[in-house]
């Protein structure tokens, strides 16, 4: 039980530095408080958004956007794999299973 606490303190850790040292740039990060957080960072080319955004949605107004899922800030969902996405994230490169890091990379 030792064992799985220290390694949960020390991801929390290791996602808090990487958020710290992740280069905002001109992403814009929104917030909509409701019973979970609505979040979305926005890039020039697309979106990387929370469960609450529907991917078949911006399949259908041709937006480039990815899901990441159980987030409760921005800096998590940098670390979230990406479960779902647009068709035109997937031109840019966007893959299933990658960090939202990643994705945003693709999506700036």
């Amino acid at each position: 039980m030792k064992i799985i606490m220290w390694a949960s303190a020390g991801l929390l850790f290791a996602s808090s530095v990487f958020a710290d040292s992740f280069s905002w740039g001109e992403l814009k990060r929104e917030r909509i408080d409701l019973k979970l957080p609505l979040l979305t960072i926005q890039g020039e080319k697309g979106l990387l958004a929370c469960g609450y955004i529907n991917a078949a949605t911006c399949d259908k107004t041709g937006e480039a956007c990815a899901i990441v899922s159980g987030v409760n800030d921005h800096n998590e969902m940098l670390n979230k794999p990406v479960v779902a996405l647009s068709s035109a994230a997937k031109t840019l490169g966007v893959e299933l299973g990658m960090s939202g890091a990643q994705a945003l990379d693709l999506l700036r």
